[in-house]
């Protein structure tokens, strides 16, 4: 089956609603694994950091990682959880290679944390819970006696996780992904795991399904195991969707099971049917005594709560009066978050954003505010890609005070794109490439202007008969010849006023 893209989300369901919920294991950055001593590790040789407990020697017994518990205490608040005054852990009994026990030590009834919720989505728990080892699979290179193999490398094993569990509240692909993106920021600024999705740092499991629209009845679910990106994550819940449409619109039933989709080839196979809670056969962990949550313990988490993402989005719109799309934007990436605000804080230290160097900080205009962070998350981080800006030539403050050239009308937003590409390949303050290279805005009433558009008129006589008819979009090669001409300098506005002036036009 494809992959099944469309231009949008959801196309191709006539009347069916998705109901997705995630499943999210993240591997946490303590300096040992969850029940034994050995040091965490990733890309050494194989096998090398085990030992007696996370091998699943007989008379080994586990010991709880502290670390393991602090971090996930403040994930807990991060997401708003209910935090267990009382938590235990489980066996989770299952047999597989990567096992080396027969059975993962996990938490099932009396979870770490309950409830919650990151922006929209509802969290149904998070419990922490011990890595499997790894799967190689050697495949035809390493035949034995003419079959493909396996091997296992434990140095996984046992490495803490903590297991997110939403509710089914997402209802489209694209939302599923970007809400698995705002909790890898959020995870990431707490410090608490380095959210590496292709070290295997984060996986997601997605539990889909799809209703009649308007229906409150659940459908029978699927998931599908271990996306390791979020692009696959939506491009697999899509093909999902599409597989299950098809599927009733049939007549034919769903059926609950784990499936597997291939990025490579947009295809989705069967990995196993979909276990329930009791195939598992959980039992208390008896070598391990309940956690016993005190205020101490909260407060300490608590205390090394950052500002997180979805809160500096409400703050970025309501005290800054950026856009949605823009407070995300700046927001989700942490480091662009930082540079606007030290942009801002330049932009407050001149005054009002339009000037008065010696003034004492104010409030920024909003379209200012914005103007700048356009310039950010657009501009600069076309030129910049994935680079933190603040290791980049270009400082807060240059760029500052280029947009606020830019909203002085001193240069037009054409000169302050070739201030911008100067400034990241050379450095410098914008006021000094301007008056180098000539590049500040040819002011309104300038008889060079228009003789330059006049000249553009002329060269231009096809374009400026369909203007004189009535068609606004022939203006594009009259303008395009004049910036040209001015380097950029000539205010677009005025132009469009000049060209209808020269034509006889009401203005």
């Amino acid at each position: 089956m494809s992959d099944g893209a469309a231009t949008s989300p959801n196309d191709g369901l006539d009347g069916f609603e998705p109901v997705i919920g995630l499943e999210i294991h993240v591997q946490l950055s303590t300096a040992t694994k969850m029940f034994c001593s050995c040091p965490l590790s990733f890309g050494e040789p194989p096998n090398t950091y085990t030992c007696p407990v996370c091998l699943g020697l007989p008379g080994s017994l586990p010991v709880v990682n502290a670390r393991a518990i602090h971090f996930g205490l403040m994930i807990g608040l991060a997401l708003e959880c209910e935090l267990a005054p009382r938590s235990s852990f489980h066996r989770k009994n299952y047999f597989y290679p990567d096992l080396p026990k027969g059975y993962q030590i996990s938490q099932y009834d009396e979870p770490l944390c309950r409830g919650g919720r990151l922006g929209e989505v509802r969290i149904h728990r998070a419990h922490l819970e011990e890595d499997a080892a790894k799967l190689v699979h050697v495949g035809t290179s390493g035949r034995i006696h003419g079959s493909d193999v396996s091997v296992v490398d434990f140095n996984r094993g046992g490495t803490p996780l903590v297991e997110i569990v939403t509710e089914p509240d997402l209802h489209d692909p694209v939302r599923a992904r970007e809400w698995l993106e705002l909790l890898r920021t959020t995870l990431r600024q707490l410090g608490v795991s380095d959210v590496n999705m292709e070290e295997g740092s984060l996986r997601c499991d997605a539990n889909v399904s799809i209703r009649l629209g308007g229906s409150v009845a659940l459908g029978t679910k699927t998931e599908l195991k271990n996306m390791n990106s979020f692009r696959f994550l939506e491009r697999g819940i899509r093909a999902e969707l599409a597989r299950q449409a098809e599927l009733l619109r049939a007549g034919e039933p769903v059926v609950q099971e784990t499936l597997h989709f291939d990025p490579q080839t947009g295809k989705l196979s069967a990995l196993r049917s979909k276990e329930e809670a009791h195939d598992y056969r959980y039992f208390p962990e008896p070598d391990l005594v309940p956690i016993q949550i005190d205020e101490d313990m909260v407060a300490a988490a608590r205390a090394q709560l950052p500002e997180l993402p979805a809160a500096r989005v409400e703050r970025y719109e309501s005290e800054f009066g950026l856009t949605a799309a823009s407070a995300r934007h700046l927001a989700f990436r942490v480091e662009l978050g930082a540079y606007f605000e030290a942009a801002l804080a330049e932009l407050a230290r001149a005054g009002d954003g339009h000037g008065g160097v010696d003034a004492a900080p104010v409030q920024i205009d909003p379209a200012v505010a914005q103007q700048l962070a356009n310039w950010i998350s657009g501009e600069l981080v076309r030129r910049l890609g994935e680079e933190d800006p603040a290791d980049s030539r270009v400082a807060p403050a240059q760029l500052a005070r280029l947009v606020a050239l830019i909203s002085q009308r001193a240069i037009t937003a054409g000169a302050g794109r070739q201030v911008l590409d100067r400034m990241v390949q050379q450095g410098g303050d914008p006021e000094g490439i301007v008056e180098t290279e000539g590049l500040g805005a040819i002011a309104s009433g300038d008889e060079a202007l228009a003789g330059v558009v006049a000249a553009a008129i002329e060269a231009h006589q096809g374009a400026a008969e369909k203007i004189k008819a009535g068609n606004a979009k022939a203006m594009g090669p009259i303008i395009g010849y004049v910036m040209r001409e001015t380097k950029g300098r000539a205010d677009g506005a005025e132009v469009s006023r000049l060209v209808r002036a020269q034509l006889g036009l009401e203005n």
